[in-house]
């Protein structure tokens, strides 16, 4: 990982929502560049579902067809808000290679995360 991004997501664990929100929209400044680094910190965060939650929103936000992998294995989340956000992400980049992923969250035990794949299906449809 790239120390630049390296160091902006330590600092997205940060107490301080000023400096979590500015080091999230520095990532989120550069997008496509940084996926591959949003990735890393992804499949290398267990115990932090909060970036963990921010890692798939990045990934949603550049926008490329390569976080489309991370984000059908981020449907296997443990934490079912990272679950629901991967469904939205799915939803806005909609890949049709998707589809099965997202129908088996319709019965995932999160409702919040049955409505999100329900969304994102019916969005893929269009």
């Amino acid at each position: 990982m790239r120390p630049r991004y390296a160091d902006l997501f330590r600092r997205m664990r940060d107490p301080d929502p000023i400096k979590q929100d500015a080091a999230f929209d520095a990532v989120l400044f550069d997008r496509a560049d940084a996926l591959p680094d949003v990735v890393e910190c992804y499949l290398s965060t267990d115990d932090d579902s909060l970036i963990r939650y921010f890692m798939v929103q990045l990934m949603a936000f550049s926008g490329s067809k390569k976080a489309v992998k991370p984000l059908i294995q981020a449907l296997e989340d443990p934490d079912p808000m990272v679950r629901a956000e991967a469904c939205r992400g799915l939803e806005d980049l909609r890949p049709r290679s998707a589809s099965r992923a997202l129908r088996a969250r319709l019965t995932d035990m999160d409702p919040e995360v049955r409505e999100a794949a329900a969304d994102a299906i019916t969005a893929l449809k269009r």
